[in-house]
């Protein structure tokens, strides 16, 4: 593959605009959309209505950004949604499945304490399909698999695995057995175990293994149960430990402790690309000294994207988070992110996507102003979100994509 790659940002009038993110951006056979809120892009001010004219109106805007570069919604491989009441997961599904035509993504829901804009009940991002590429890639009709196994649990709304290029992305996983279709009994540890042997299950079923995870994202109930959760997880994987973020949230669908959200290396890649081609890529995991040491990898790269731990403001060196308030805290999670991108020869304007967690929701302004002096070029897509708690206290945590031009060797 090429060694310039171009990320391609942007931005449509048809979508609410963001001085701080860009709605889309593109790079290799990916788009990454910035979280929409059910803003009206002409008026820039929340629709009048519920959770179903708030719904419709995130997923317009979602829409009118896909539409702008040319795509559709059945191009959507992922789909995460941040909502306030889990109550309102039934109305939100009767909305969300009229926007496809096709198979459905894969999905996450999760209810977080605030979102960017106090009278919002909803917001939602997601990644979708890029078969054109970026330039100086062709484009090319790649294909997306969607895929689902009888032994892991089932949902009308997601589809367990979506295949696309180099990576499957699957549906958050939540502690079900999938003979009853029912949570199990038992405590976080017994949950999270379930959670990985359906991700396990899952992968089997296409024809991969637990230590093709590049990255987990793990929603929790109770912060206290991070350690727990660590132990746990690692004794699942042999060859390395994936990229990890961990998000406090308020509610989960069927009452579950946790659900684990999972991105996989893809080696084979999905048709017209040629096994023979691409199905020996290594993955390359890499740790920072200039970083804060984590019981899992720092950075994960495979084929042309790089998925980097959830940070936290910690002093790499005492481990313990910074002196100060969000300001200071902001700047030190960005300069971990920018000391582990900097290890593996990349600069902070390769990132493609950015999520941020906040203690305090009415401190995005000032994040932004930290956030924004740390690119020079267009800024990348973003979700924020509000919660009650962050590991060890910290005030914010972010987690980040990464283009990776240089693509991965093949073995």
């Amino acid at each position: 593959m090429a060694h310039n790659i171009i990320k391609n940002s942007r931005n449509t009038k048809n979508a609410p605009q963001n001085l701080v993110s860009t709605q889309s951006v593109a790079f290799s056979h990916y788009n990454n959309i910035s979280a929409q809120l059910p803003l009206d892009p002409n008026t820039g001010k929340m629709v009048i209505g519920g959770i179903k004219e708030q719904t419709t109106q995130c997923l317009n805007n979602i829409k009118a950004i896909i539409e702008k570069i040319n795509h559709t919604m059945d191009d959507v491989v992922k789909i995460h949604i941040f909502i306030k009441d889990i109550s309102n997961l039934k109305i939100i599904d009767e909305v969300y499945k009229t926007f496809f035509n096709d198979i459905l993504p894969t999905r996450t829901v999760a209810v977080i304490e605030a979102l960017p804009d106090d009278d919002a009940l909803i917001q939602i991002d997601a990644l979708i399909s890029n078969g054109d590429g970026t330039a100086p890639q062709q484009p090319c009709a790649l294909i997306k698999v969607s895929r689902n196994t009888d032994n892991a649990p089932s949902d009308k709304m997601a589809t367990q695995t979506v295949a696309f290029s180099h990576y499957n992305n699957l549906s958050s996983q939540l502690p079900i057995d999938f003979k009853t279709n029912e949570i199990i009994n038992g405590d976080i540890k017994a949950q999270v175990k379930q959670c990985l042997n359906n991700i396990k299950t899952i992968l089997h079923s296409i024809d991969h293994v637990l230590d093709d995870v590049v990255k987990t994202t793990i929603y929790i109930k109770n912060v206290k149960d991070v350690y727990i959760i660590n132990n746990v997880c690692n004794t699942f994987f042999g060859d390395y430990i994936p990229a990890r973020t961990f998000v406090v949230v308020e509610d989960l669908p069927v009452g579950a402790l946790l659900q684990v959200d999972t991105v996989v290396s893809h080696g084979d890649g999905t048709p017209p690309q040629l096994p023979e081609d691409s199905r020996l890529l290594v993955i390359e995991a890499s740790n920072s000294v200039n970083a804060p040491a984590v019981p899992y990898s720092h950075t994960v790269a495979f084929s042309h994207y790089n998925h980097i731990s959830g940070q936290l403001p910690l002093d790499p060196k005492t481990l313990t988070v910074v002196d100060g308030y969000i300001q200071a805290q902001t700047k030190q999670c960005l300069n971990n992110i920018k000391a582990i991108i900097e290890s593996v020869d990349h600069v902070m304007d390769d990132i493609v996507k950015v999520n941020i967690q906040l203690k305090n929701i009415q401190d995005i302004d000032l994040v932004d102003e930290i956030y924004t002096s740390f690119f020079e070029e267009a800024l990348p897509a973003r979700t924020v979100i509000g919660v009650s708690a962050i590991p060890m206290d910290a005030l914010i945590q972010m987690d980040i994509v990464v283009s990776n031009c240089e693509s991965t060797p093949p073995q």
